[in-house]
This record gives structure tokens, sequence and C-alpha cells, in this order.
């Protein structure tokens, strides 16, 4: 047993409650290896943000969970060597699958956990969830749930069709698990693919994708409900066309790639909403720039000339999410 203290990690309770009170939404960021990693530490400690890092389940097997670990606690310390005096992170397993899984995250050192039971029965996604609260406090470990379901697909995590989450359910879910914050469903969607052509209509001057909005009527209704309770949204990324255009340019074949207009999500991060889950948005900077130089160098065979750049492009796109976009910026001096 290892206890995310001794890493010089923090859960999610307090930084929450300050998001919820300052409008404002702390920066959720996967991490799969080292250079995104870097990206998301200086990127935060450049900007004094507090961050959550991600680690989905295909990470952990990817990583090794003992790797990651590890990599967690040198991530702060390599905050402070970057003058982050008080560095405010958090080691947070994203869509725990099950019970099991997320034991062996608290075990292993991770500061918060998140169980979805969305895909399953109200009452067997309550009793899933009310199972890991009762294991993970025991640790002072926070626990995220989810109702609602996303569409998309993100490793594991794959359905055909989203159903918002119902307001009139949150306050019964919340009461009879005791999670510590709700990721819900509002229109956002996994994967760099999140909506359907048919769903868009076409920007007439830029001939690009404009997906339907999200459904804030939705998420006043769960603030209604919920007021003060700290909301999740997932599959937020924005697909920058910018970097998809690099991809398409230098070989790749993103066809009718479209995200979250960056308006929206700044609207929610506002609100309740005091995580914003970004993912896809790394993966498309990483690629784009790797693509870049195996195009423009194909001699090149040195990972660090083509990861470096990667991991350049990532941080000035995590900078300009936390900045821009969810407004976390010197909120952990």
């Amino acid at each position: 047993m290892v206890s995310y203290k001794e890493l010089g990690l923090v859960n999610t309770r307090e930084m929450f409650a300050k998001a919820i009170d300052g409008g404002y939404a702390i920066p959720a960021f996967n991490f799969n290896n080292m250079e995104q990693l870097q990206a998301i530490i200086m990127a935060a400690a450049e900007t004094k943000s507090p961050v959550i890092l991600q680690v989905s389940k295909g990470a952990r097997a990817y990583a090794n969970q003992t790797l990651l670990r590890y990599m967690a606690q040198g991530a702060v310390e390599y905050a402070k060597e970057l003058g982050w005096e008080k560095p405010q992170i958090c080691l947070h397993l994203d869509h725990g699958d099950s019970f099991e899984t997320c034991k062996s995250c608290v075990d292993y050192g991770f500061s918060s956990v998140m169980i979805d039971g969305s895909s399953l029965p109200y009452d067997e996604n309550v009793a899933l969830t009310k199972k890991v609260v009762e294991y993970a406090h025991q640790f002072d470990v926070t626990v995220e749930a989810e109702l609602g379901v996303l569409a998309g697909v993100e490793d594991e995590v794959s359905a055909e069709e989203s159903h918002y989450t119902k307001p009139e359910e949150v306050v019964d879910f919340v009461s009879k698990t005791g999670c510590d914050s709700l990721a819900i469903s509002i229109g956002t969607s996994h994967g760099a693919y999140k909506f359907k052509p048919e769903q868009c209509t076409l920007d007439p001057k830029t001939g690009r994708l404009v997906p339907p909005p999200l459904a804030f009527d939705v998420l006043e209704g769960v603030e209604k409900q919920l007021p003060g309770f700290p909301i999740v949204l997932h599959g937020s990324s924005s697909v920058p066309q910018e970097e998809v255009d690099t991809i398409n340019a230098h070989g790749g074949k993103l066809q009718a790639a479209v995200g979250i207009p960056e308006e929206q999500l700044r609207k929610a991060a506002k609100s309740a909403v005091c995580k914003i889950n970004i993912d896809s948005d790394s993966r498309l900077a990483m690629t784009a720039a790797v693509r870049r130089v195996f195009d423009e160098k194909p001699a090149e065979f040195d990972p660090r000339k083509y990861l470096g750049p990667a991991r350049d492009n990532m941080k000035k796109l995590y900078i300009h999410k936390i900045v821009n976009v969810l407004g976390s910026d010197g909120k952990a001096e």
C-alpha cells in the first residue's frame, strides 16, 4: 500500500471547491508516456495551474502501473525544479471499469479514481460506485462517478449513442453513493470524431463542419438539483483544425474530425463544471509534430529529434487550454 501523500500528490476535494467558487475549471490531461507528462508539468508549472494527471486503464497497461507511480512522484519533484514550490498535482484513474481496478490504483498511490458504471443499470451503477467510494475514502482518495453515456471511442471506452444525464436522478445517485464528483453527459463525446457529418452544419465561410451545441439546459438542471457540487465533462477536446490540417498535409488521413468549440467549454468552465477532460487534442498535437519531422526530414531516426518537437507542441496546447479556455492559470501559486 502506497499513500499518494507520500508521493507529494493531492486529491481533488480542495481544488474542486476553489474552482467552483472561482468560476474556472481544472485541466485533466491524459498521459501515456514521458513526453506527454513533461509537457503537462511544464505547462502547469509555468502557468501555476492545478492539474490532474489522468491515466486510463489502457495507459496503465501500456506504461506499467509501477512505473506510473514513480513517474507521478517524479512529476512532483520536476515541478519543484521548475520553480513551482507547492505543486497541486492529482493522479487520477480515468474510466475505471471495476472495483478491482479502482482498488489497485488506490493501493498504488493514485489520489483520485473514477468508477464508470454508466453503462450498467441504474441500481448496479449505484452499488458499484458506493463500493468504490467506501474503499477509497478510507485512504482519503476522492471518487468520480458517471451518470449518462457519452458516445465515441477512447481506449476501451466505446458507445454508439449518447444518453443525456437525467437531472432528476442526480440527487438520489450522489446521496446513495457518496461520490465526490459527477461526470455528466450533455453532448460531449470521446475521440477526434465526436460528431457525424449529418449532425453538423457547414460553415459557408470556412467550409468546416460546425458541431451541434452542448445541452446547457441539462447542465443547468443538474446544477439546480445539486448546487455547488463538482461536475465533470468528459470528451471535451476541441480537435484543433490547425493540428488536423498539419497531420493531413504531412501524409495523414483525418477526415471530418470535429470537436467541442472552445467558447462552449469556456461557458461550462464558469459553471459548476470544475474538471474538463482533454486527451485527443494532445494526441493530435503530438502526431502533427511527429508527422512534420518525418515528412520534412525523412532521414531522421533520433527519437529526441521528433519527440522533442512533439513535447513542445503539446506544451503549447496545454498552456492555451489552461489560460484561454479553462481559466485555471495562477490558481496554484
